[in-house]
Formats: C-alpha cells, structure tokens, sequence
C-alpha cells in the first residue's frame, strides 16, 4: 500500500451509524480481534479483554443499551430496525492486572476499527451505553469493567471529513442522509514545528 492509498484508506474509515443486514464474515470478525489483540499496549501487559456479541438475539437486546448520534435528532442518528449493527464487540479492562490504560484502549479500537474497514466492514465506538444494564446482560465476571461497545456491519451509508463552519464541530447529514464530519484545518492544530 502507497502512503497515499494509506491516507485515502484513512480518510474512509469513518464512523457509520446505519448498516445493510448482511453479517459480518467470520474472517473479518477474526481478523478485527487479531488486531486488537496485537496492537500496541503500556508496559505490554494486555489487560483488554473482547465479548463479540453477534447472535441476532443478542444483538438486538445490545441495541437497546446503545445511545446512538447525540448531535442528531433520534429520527436522523437512531439505526432504523433494518439498518442496525449485525454485530458488537464488548471491550472491557480486566481490573484484577496491574496497569490498566486508557492508551491501551484507545490503540486497541483504532487497530480493531481500521482491520474491520480492511473488509469492508462499517464500526461505531460506543461509550454512550448503559453499562450496568449490559453488565447484566453479558454476565461477565466483576473484575471486568466495560469501557465500550463497537457497533459494526456492511455501511448502508457514506461518510466523509468536510471542512469546519464557524467553528462547529458537530457532524450532520446530507441531502442522502450521508455523515458529513467537519475537522478543524491542519493550521489550526498544529502547534508549529522544531
């Protein structure tokens, strides 16, 4: 892969809150956990730990548990009942290792997300989730604490960076019902350089 198909495969790799129904391949769902397995972590202590969620029975009751698109109205940010998630992977923190990091955490969803957009698979990082409910749910051991869901599936739409307006951060839809992700200019976040 040329660095420029790598940023374009960046720059692609959106989140995407509406998904056809077709299921996530098993290759892709082995791979996004490979990936997170290996990724990068503090001390190398790995104190991740991953619940893939992905019976339809399970899946929905997960969706129940989700708060989807804070920005939009729920009649624009909420999946309808045929564009929801085909699969959740439930990322916890195991708080009986030493050495638990946000870091790690966030390292892990970047590797997991970007080896799901390598298949064409669509992901959203859910923290806005009711955690005792799904705690309840999934029956895990107290020694692991929930920090996120991921949300993934074949996108039903397309999203995309836009240039910011006046300042404003929040993403909207197109006239397609397509994301549109507003970033703030590079001049704007680069302090300078030595």
């Amino acid at each position: 892969m040329t660095p420029q198909e790598f940023m374009q495969f960046l720059s692609t790799r959106r989140t995407y809150r509406r998904f056809t129904q077709d299921p996530v391949p098993a290759c892709a769902v082995d791979d996004l956990l490979e990936a997170a397995r290996i990724a990068s972590c503090s001390a190398n202590r790995q104190t991740l730990r991953y619940l893939v969620v992905q019976s339809p029975r399970m899946v929905a009751e997960t969706n129940a548990h989700v708060h989807w698109a804070a920005y939009l109205p729920p009649e624009q940010g909420v999946p309808a009942p045929n564009e929801r998630p085909t699969l959740f992977v439930a990322v916890y923190q195991d708080t009986s290792l030493p050495g638990c990091s946000d870091l790690d955490l966030g390292l892990a969803l970047g590797s997991m997300t970007a080896a799901a957009w390598a298949h064409g698979v669509g992901s959203c990082i859910l923290g806005a989730i009711d955690r005792p409910a799904l705690a309840q749910l999934y029956g895990a051991p107290d020694s692991l604490r929930l920090c996120n869901l991921v949300a993934f599936g074949r996108p039903a739409h397309h999203s995309r960076v836009v240039p910011m307006q006046n300042g404003d951060v929040r993403y909207y839809l197109d006239g397609n019902r397509d994301y549109c992700v507003p970033k703030r200019p590079l001049d704007q976040i680069l302090v300078g350089r030595l």
